[in-house]
């Protein structure tokens, strides 16, 4: 399965395509969307076309977004509205199946808990995707977050229905059990280095995608 993961945001949008296949999980392309300016339309025009270029060149099976979260900003919220709409007319132009998760539901689905800092999500995703370095800007590990917190999900549904559960959770809002998480990590290749193993089982000892 091959994800395309949105971090939306007018001034700068993230984006990643990461892809599971049966040698583990890599990122085959990410970075950010910066746009300046007062005039918010030709900003949500380049915006656009930027993602339809990323969808022609990668080709994703699917598409998972950032919920919009109600920001006590309400300049900072229309705006990310703004994006996350443009965002989802491009997942619609192409017939992308669409999944929508909070904050939290990605912060859990990389790091074990809800409320782990943006420094914690940056490392994970570098250890998990095996990355050389954390992904920079934050929107960029972000969007890398949402596209690995899709797999996750998609990854426990499949076992679920495979094993006869049947639950009919859709993937934004599935919360799957701990024996499914185990199992979506193993199969996504855990960690490798034994410092970063160390470091996550302290940080994050339920972390789904630990391994054994």
């Amino acid at each position: 399965m091959r994800v395309l993961g949105i971090d939306p945001g007018l001034g700068r949008c993230g984006w990643a395509v990461v892809e599971r296949g049966p040698h583990g999980t890599t990122a085959l392309g990410y970075d950010t969307v910066a746009t300046r300016g007062e005039a918010v339309a030709p900003r949500l025009a380049h915006l656009a076309g930027r993602l339809r270029e990323v969808v022609a060149r990668y080709q994703p099976d699917a598409f998972a977004i950032e919920r919009l979260f109600v920001n006590a900003n309400v300049r900072t919220a229309m705006t990310v509205g703004q994006a996350s709409g443009v965002a989802l007319l491009v997942a619609a132009e192409h017939g992308l199946p669409v999944a929508s998760y909070t904050p939290s539901q990605v912060k859990r689905a990389v790091t074990g808990t809800g409320s782990a800092p943006k420094a914690q999500i940056g490392y994970m995703v570098r250890a998990l995707l095996k990355l050389h370095a954390v992904p920079t800007p934050a929107d960029t590990a972000d969007a890398l977050a949402v596209a690995l917190c899709h797999l996750h999900h998609a990854t426990s549904l499949g076992a679920g229905e495979a094993a006869g559960a049947g639950g009919g959770h859709g993937a934004a809002g599935a919360e799957p059990d701990a024996g499914r998480a185990n199992g979506a990590a193993r199969a996504g290749g855990g960690i490798a280095a034994a410092a970063e193993a160390d470091w996550l089982a302290r940080a994050a000892p339920t972390s789904p995608w630990r391994g054994p």
